[in-house]
């Protein structure tokens, strides 16, 4: 009779424990964002043709129609009001296959604006033509080990006058060639002191950018190149070029971003910039750039580039967050790939006799946010668990380390798995630590910790982190330095843990602000 219990009972045990690791378990599907942009299906990379029109935000971006992994690059198409809620609208630009040649053009990155004196003679001034500049990469299928087979990269242009809801293609493409097989991502601007479109293109396997002009963007005229400083561990790609003000005064510099490099040496994925005067055809750094001044210290955040035509002037951002080096085989399912960061606002900043890029989430986020826990002068000797818990919300943390050996918080915590952002006081830098952060087994390549250079204000680090199912973006000091990471928790709990190291530290504020996001 006890046996018989005692067997019943064991069952009810063993089915209560596997109930219990199952509802915990993190499936594939659970990684979708809330708020982050994320296509409904299939493989996406590069944000691309980035424009504000008539009340929208318009985002293209590399898309593959036929899958979740690279291949068949198009531009997909959404629209958005408030930079965080998207509506998808049908594929922009197909790859095109020449029959005669037996040759694809896949779509490549680009940029796109609003002809508004109709200089391409595309629509009318009444009703100005949206204009898409991209690259076509001309290949001829894929050789023997699955790799396609370059035969050109080209500048190509394509145009709308349905507020880009269907395109066409110009039949005098491509409208620049340099016969080249590296030659790509054009950013295209008005540059109205001289009444003319400037591009600025990488030229990957130089490390440089390359400048051209046009009165009616179908004919391009070199104008200059710049480059070879900075990161050159791998080939430039995707620049932009943007005017900013500093310290939101009368005086103005451009940045130039460039996707080319990562302080994490052997990693095809990260991005630098670079600020100087541009006259309209030479980029003149105001310093010599020996060393990269890196956009992001993550290994997350590639291909960003600003919209054009933005309301009052402003820049806003927006960047891709994967890694070449394990893009293709995060475990986010059959469904989707790819993910974008949460728009960022830049600004420009004069310390001493250098200038900063300050990055910052748009504001138009907090539309989007629930404070949910508010904390004042809270000591910590060692741990300290938050009583909210989460997946997707906003943290804002001020620590006063004092005389404590380090400090900083654990996120997406379940049981023993944690990630983890830290202050060293000794070396003053904060760390990115996804050793611990659930599933790494995809590459050997993910599971480590990355360091940025901070310094501490009057005592105190501000930490404002967005975290969103799989995301993890921080920013230090006002956006001064960020550190945009993905992680892929095991565990469904989302703990949050305050933690102090050698000492007591003070977090003289601590909040949290739930965000339910725009996905169901």
């Amino acid at each position: 009779m006890y046996k018989v219990i005692i067997f019943f009972v064991g069952v009810i045990l063993l089915i209560s424990c596997n109930t219990a690791s199952k509802t915990s378990q993190v499936t594939a599907t659970d990684y979708r964002p809330l708020y982050h942009f994320t296509a409904d299906s299939n493989w996406i990379n590069d944000p691309n043709g980035l424009l504000y029109h008539d009340g929208e935000y318009h985002l293209f971006y590399q898309y593959n129609p036929f899958g979740n992994n690279w291949g068949h690059m198009s531009w997909g198409h959404s629209v958005s009001k408030d930079l965080i809620s998207w509506k998808a609208l049908p594929v922009a630009l197909y790859e095109d296959k020449n029959t005669k040649d037996n040759d694809t053009s896949m779509i490549f990155s680009g940029s796109a604006v609003i002809d508004s004196n109709n200089t391409s003679g595309f629509g009318t001034k009444e009703n100005p033509p949206m204009v898409a500049i991209y690259t076509a990469f001309v290949h001829g299928g894929r050789n023997g080990n699955g790799e396609y087979k370059p035969k050109a990269q080209n500048q190509a242009i394509a145009y709308s006058i349905d507020k880009g809801l269907t395109w066409t293609k110009y039949d005098g493409n491509p409208v620049l060639d340099i016969k080249s097989l590296e030659f790509r991502d054009p950013k295209v601007f008005w540059y109205g002191p001289q009444q003319k479109w400037v591009m600025i293109v990488s030229k990957p396997d130089q490390y440089e950018s390359w400048f051209y002009e046009s009165k009616n963007l179908k004919e391009w005229a070199y104008m200059s190149k710049w480059g070879k400083a900075g990161d050159t561990t791998h080939f430039w790609e995707c620049p932009d070029l943007i005017e900013l003000k500093v310290n939101n005064s009368a005086e103005k510099k451009w940045v130039m971003l460039s996707s080319s490099g990562t302080p994490q040496q052997g990693f095809y994925g990260g991005m630098q910039y670079f600020v100087g005067d541009f006259d309209g055809k030479q980029f003149t750094p105001l310093r010599d750039y020996t060393k990269p001044v890196y956009l992001d210290f993550g290994k997350d955040y590639y291909a960003a580039v600003c919209f054009n035509n933005a309301p009052n002037d402003r820049k806003v951002m927006v960047g891709w967050m994967s890694n070449w080096e394990y893009g293709r085989d995060i475990p986010t399912g059959n469904t989707w790939r790819g993910v974008f960061a949460v728009p960022r606002a830049l600004s420009l900043i004069k310390v001493g006799n250098d200038y900063n890029l300050v990055q910052t989430p748009v504001t138009e986020l907090s539309t989007f946010m629930k404070e949910s826990l508010s904390l004042n002068e809270q000591n910590v000797a060692s741990d300290f668990d938050l009583s909210w818990k989460g997946t997707s919300y906003q943290l804002e943390l001020t620590i006063e380390p004092g005389k404590a050996k380090a400090a900083g918080v654990k996120i997406l915590k379940t049981n023993n798995e944690e990630t983890t952002i830290r202050f060293d006081a000794a070396t003053n830098q904060l760390s990115f630590d996804r050793t611990r952060s659930g599933d790494t087994s995809f590459s050997k390549k993910f599971a480590t910790i990355e360091t940025a250079p901070v310094a501490l204000k009057d005592g105190k680090l501000k930490l404002k982190i967005l975290v969103d199912k799989c995301i993890a973006e921080v920013f230090v000091n006002d956006g001064e330095i960020t550190m945009s990471q993905l992680v892929f928790p095991l565990g469904s709990e989302g703990g949050i843990q305050l933690f102090s190291e050698g000492g007591q530290s003070v977090f003289t504020s601590v909040k949290v602000w739930d965000i339910p996001g725009t996905k169901k």
